[in-house]
């Protein structure tokens, strides 16, 4: 399945709730959720008076899988991917799928608040914008591990998306296992995330019933 490339905002409003796909628009009164509570599409009830229809557990499932990849920017194939790799490892399998998606590389670059979005780390780690630990990276998968630092490369910390994101980050709270050096634009995984420390709503479990039929 290819990448979804349109309007992000749609598959907020599908799932009903903010995945946080925009940066900072999310926050603002702007925020399509905000504006319209109701799903896109011409089936979408803009009234609130249809009546909510009651879901099978397979429906549950599915939309936590969707959810969740959504917020992270990945395809079906990588999703599934990631699974596979961590559902033999020790420990809860939906805490280890959490904890996977949390150390890809772009992910890490978000959450360091040198981008607004998943969606741009991504670019900025794929145009070779980031080093871990020394090395220019240009992939975004790549698996980040404890202790590892990872910074913006030279010149590139001039660039107005990572100036924009990183005064913004001086007024957010970053993650626990995460610390970052907002002068020099680096950041170093402290720690190995738990579910506990992973700031992302979502019923993991459902995701694992799901890929276990």
């Amino acid at each position: 399945m290819s990448r979804y490339t349109g309007p992000v905002c749609r598959l907020c409003r599908r799932e009903g709730e903010k995945l946080f796909l925009k940066g900072a628009r999310c926050l603002t009164d702007k925020c399509a959720v905000e504006r319209r509570e109701y799903p896109p599409g011409m089936h979408g009830d803009p009234t609130g008076r249809r009546r909510r229809r009651k879901h099978s557990e397979y429906a549950r499932q599915l939309r936590e899988k969707q959810k969740v990849k959504r917020i992270y920017g990945l395809s079906e194939q990588q999703f599934r991917n990631t699974f596979e790799r961590v559902r033999h490892l020790p420990g809860m399998t939906g805490a280890n799928l959490m904890t996977a998606l949390e150390l890809r590389l772009d992910n890490i670059v978000y959450r360091m608040g040198f981008a607004p979005s998943r969606k741009a780390a991504r670019q900025l780690v794929r145009h070779r914008h980031v080093e871990v630990n020394g090395r220019l990276t240009d992939i975004p998968s790549y698996r980040v591990r404890p202790q590892d630092e990872v910074r913006v490369a030279g010149a590139s910390r001039e660039l107005d998306v990572v100036q924009a994101s990183l005064e913004a980050l001086s007024r957010a709270t970053p993650v626990s296992w995460i610390s970052v050096d907002t002068k020099s634009a680096s950041g170093r995984i402290t720690e190995m995330p738990t579910r506990d420390t992973i700031p992302v709503v979502a019923q993991e479990q459902l995701i694992v019933e799901l890929y276990s039929k």
